[in-house]
């Protein structure tokens, strides 16, 4: 068994799919999607990517996991391809789908939360809702099921966001014009002692196919 203290999460990354232009990779929590700031700013999984696509032109970003958050992301490999899935995702012609766990048992089997967000600049990089200047967020949901996690009441859910907001489906499940109910292991809208970690992963990403327009869709399991 791997020492925790020695893991490094990228060892956990994998390619879900390849094919010329683009690749589908399942991301670790605990991995920057993308190159940060300070000495250790290059380990993200971008940098991964580019390591075994040295073919790779152009930037690969299309968009991005919170740090703590697992799940399947797209990396483009060419910079037509990365124009073309940034446009499927500005107009919303990508489907996602994450599994959460959240704190209590919900009641309701289905529901919607429609609450505006803006980053709480003193306190970045929260967000806030705010009816005024915030952007318009939106995510649908499931319940799965009810459990119980470290001895405390839980609701695993299936989340869909419409709209793609920093860190929108935290904050839906947390604000209590929300759900009231925030996903477990959260350390910005949470109790981060709840879970070893975020109980956020991204388990079903669909994109148009670059070349046919056939429609695909990717699936990934929740690691909890």
């Amino acid at each position: 068994m791997p020492n925790p203290a020695h893991d490094n999460p990228l060892d956990h990354a994998h390619v879900r799919f390849e094919c010329q232009r683009f690749v589908i990779v399942d991301k670790p929590p605990g991995v920057r999607s993308v190159r940060g700031n300070g000495p250790d700013g290059h380990v993200c999984l971008e940098s991964w990517v580019r390591e075994r696509f040295p073919l790779g032109d152009g930037p690969l970003t299309v968009h991005r996991l919170d740090m703590p958050t697992s799940g399947l992301m797209v990396y483009a490999l060419d910079r037509k391809a990365q124009a073309e899935l940034s446009v499927q995702f500005m107009k919303r012609r990508v489907s996602k789908a994450y599994t959460a766990i959240v704190e209590g048992h919900l009641e309701p089997e289905t529901g919607e939360v429609d609450l505006p967000l803006r980053v709480d600049w003193p306190n970045r990089p929260r967000q806030i809702m705010d009816h005024e200047q915030g952007k318009h967020a939106r995510t649908l949901w499931r319940r799965l099921t009810r459990e119980t996690h470290a001895g405390r009441p839980c609701t695993r859910l299936e989340m869909i966001p419409i709209t793609g907001r920093s860190h929108q489906l935290r904050v839906h499940a947390a604000h209590e014009q929300g759900l009231h109910a925030p996903i477990l292991g959260d350390n910005l809208y949470g109790d981060e002692t709840s879970a070893p970690r975020l109980l956020l992963h991204a388990s079903m990403l669909e994109i148009n196919d670059l070349d046919s327009g056939e429609r695909l869709r990717f699936e990934s399991p929740a690691p909890f």
